[in-house]
């Protein structure tokens, strides 16, 4: 399995993509990060990242889009702007029909480290571990984007297969009651 992490940004959006062959054996694909100027105007700004996130998605033909959920108690502005980024993934996303997966930080931190108050170090070294990186990746956005990516395949699979049991279950449940 492929998943493509998304860091929305607009100024930064961090993107990794990382493979799956087996829980314990995960190689990296990719990373990078878009960059917007803050010179564009809004509408602008999310073109560029629609071109440069769809050229992502075409080279990588990820199976899943590993999407951090926007949260934010003290600044709006930069909530707004992220939760903007994050739409356009979204979007992508939605007329691909890939499946999207919308992870918190504190999931993230936590699936990488053991800990949901992981500070962004402890997550990049993590990252660089998890990967076998001979470095950890720059600027943090990219390394962010890796550790969703992460974070879902170890998350994610496991949050679908619970899932899966409990339909079936219910379809067994039924068949009995019958």
């Amino acid at each position: 399995m492929k998943v493509l992490g998304v860091d929305p940004g607009l100024t930064r959006c961090g993107l990794g993509i990382v493979k799956s062959r087996s829980y314990q054996n995960l190689e990296m694909l990719g990373v990078g990060v878009i960059r917007t100027s803050t010179d564009l105007e809004l509408h602008y700004r999310l073109l560029e990242l629609e071109r440069e996130l769809t050229v992502w998605i075409d080279e990588f033909q990820p199976d899943v889009i590993a999407v951090e959920r926007v949260f934010s108690q003290l600044n709006v502005k930069t909530a707004m702007s992220t939760a903007q980024a994050a739409g356009v993934a979204l979007l992508l996303a939605a007329r691909r029909g890939i499946p999207v997966a919308m992870h918190t930080p504190t999931e993230v931190k936590a699936a990488v480290t053991g800990s949901g108050r992981a500070d962004k170090k402890q997550v990049a070294t993590m990252v660089q571990s998890i990967l076998k990186l001979e470095s950890i990746p720059k600027p943090v956005d990219s390394t962010d984007a890796l550790a969703l990516a992460i974070c879902h395949l170890w998350r994610g699979n496991g949050d679908a297969r619970i899932a899966e049991a409990l339909k079936n279950e219910k379809a067994r449940l039924k068949v009995l009651s019958r």
